[in-house]
């Protein structure tokens, strides 16, 4: 079968792929449309460690192809979103509801591929640029089947993480005051989480004044260029309620931090190099400012990703807008240098 594979130098589409049977708790997903996340291209350029060879992707939607024993909440023909997290459902942390911090789910990569005889890593215990993978039962989320499979994909990673940092995380309120920093495929989520959540002034932040338009459309109420914070203060003279850094940049994680509002919150999600050190003034946080930390939206993904669904079939939550162009996976390429250059808000690769 098809698969895109980073053997630590290169990446390559190949067609012999092979993938074992599912086991216990697990799920055989054929993958129909898989979102190509900048955290895909952070493991091809170094900035997260992974080993290798791995099978990229993690921001998928398919249709069951088959289950392993145990295996009750999906059949064969269930279409699914499909999460990164495979959470133990048994420690504590599961136990507290905050399954992103299961020490089961983080570090310790499958390998249920292989080809020619090699096993081949599970990028993100997910791997959805292959034409079929294999997750645990708690990764896979049935989803309506009037919802495209190119749009479902994109809940499983961009909308939980984006859309949850805001509602979970942050918990942003009605009527507060939100910045966002980056209009990419996380930041647009943010901006759309924030207006689902009732904030009364979203301001967007991005260098390519092109990304106005479609921040706008997510719910964007003003946009700027830059953080600068005189250009922030026009209008917002006290600061934000919140500021969302979604680049993964130093001096941007400083900006969101100063531009803050008495009791404000900057919310990191941009991943930079794992070495990168940011500072701040230390005096600011005095005035109940927080810096948090935030992996995967702080979600509980079986709840999220089916309240996102439903928020879509709403009319609410918009899916279909993020998806700017989609790929057959033997495009791998071009997607990933438009992702790279800032052409898509999310590029799709299809099977």
């Amino acid at each position: 079968m098809r698969g895109v594979v980073f053997d630590g130098k290169a990446v390559q589409v190949v067609d012999d792929l092979e993938i074992r049977d599912p086991g216990p708790g697990e799920v055989m997903v054929a993958v129909g449309a898989a979102g190509l996340c900048h955290s895909d291209l952070s493991v091809i350029d170094g900035t997260i460690p992974f080993p290798a060879p791995v099978v990229l992707g993690h921001e998928g939607a398919g249709v069951v192809e088959a289950v392993g024993a145990g295996v009750t909440h999906v059949e064969p023909g269930d279409h699914v979103a499909l999460s990164t997290i495979a959470n133990c459902g048994a420690c504590a942390e599961c136990g507290r509801g905050r399954p992103t911090m299961c020490r089961q789910a983080i570090g310790k990569p499958g390998r249920p591929f292989s080809r020619r005889g090699e096993p081949l890593y599970q990028f993100a215990s997910n791997s959805s640029f292959a034409e079929r993978t294999i997750v645990k039962a708690v990764q896979a989320v049935k989803v309506p089947h009037d919802i495209p499979l190119t749009s479902a994909a994109l809940i499983g990673c961009g909308v939980v993480t984006g859309v949850g940092a805001a509602l979970n995380r942050a918990k942003v309120g009605h009527g507060d005051t939100v910045l966002v920093i980056g209009t990419g495929g996380i930041g647009l989520n943010v901006i759309q989480g924030a207006r689902i959540a009732g904030a009364s002034t979203i301001v967007a932040v991005d260098s390519n004044p092109a990304k106005e338009a479609v921040a706008r459309q997510f719910g964007a109420t003003h946009f700027l260029p830059s953080a600068d914070g005189d250009a922030v203060r026009e209008i917002l003279p006290t600061g934000a309620d919140h500021a969302f850094e979604c680049v993964g940049k130093a001096a941007l994680i400083r900006q969101a931090i100063d531009v803050l509002d008495r009791h404000g919150q900057a919310v990191l999600l941009g991943v930079p190099d794992a070495t990168t050190e940011a500072s701040f003034l230390v005096s600011s946080m005095y005035l109940d400012k927080s810096i948090l930390g935030c992996r995967y939206g702080s979600s509980r993904p079986q709840r999220d990703i089916a309240l996102y669904a439903g928020l879509y079939r709403e009319g609410r939550l918009l899916l279909d807008e993020l998806v700017t162009k989609t790929y057959p996976v033997e495009d791998f390429a071009k997607a990933a240098d438009d992702a790279h250059h800032g052409r898509v808000a999310r590029g799709v690769l299809t099977f």
